[in-house]
């Protein structure tokens, strides 16, 4: 039996003056995504819908989650959080937080 709410999995790094946070959220389109950034932490909440909802499946391996998912991270340094930028291409979640001086 799975938790309610799916874990993401997550990098968290520095480049520059800036800490980047990167998700793999393949399925996840960007309305069914939410992101908020506050000066010191990032939460990232979503769903991930299955779209062939067969009845009765014969699985071999079930590995893939379906359904809600979040994550809460703590930051390493305070960031401007009205200047984060994030975008969303072929599956990978990229989130830019630029750092407080």
């Amino acid at each position: 039996m799975r938790d309610q709410n799916g874990i993401l999995t997550l990098d968290v790094f520095q480049k520059d003056n800036k800490i980047v946070v990167k998700s793999a959220i393949a399925g996840v389109g960007g309305k069914d995504l939410d992101i908020s950034i506050t000066n010191d932490s990032v939460t990232i909440t979503g769903t991930r819908k299955e779209e062939d909802q067969e009845k009765n499946k014969n699985y071999f391996y079930q590995e893939l989650y379906w359904g809600q998912f979040s994550r809460k991270v703590i930051l390493p340094e305070e960031v401007n959080a009205d200047a984060a930028k994030a975008t969303l291409k072929n599956g990978i979640l990229t989130i830019v937080l630029p750092k407080l001086k």
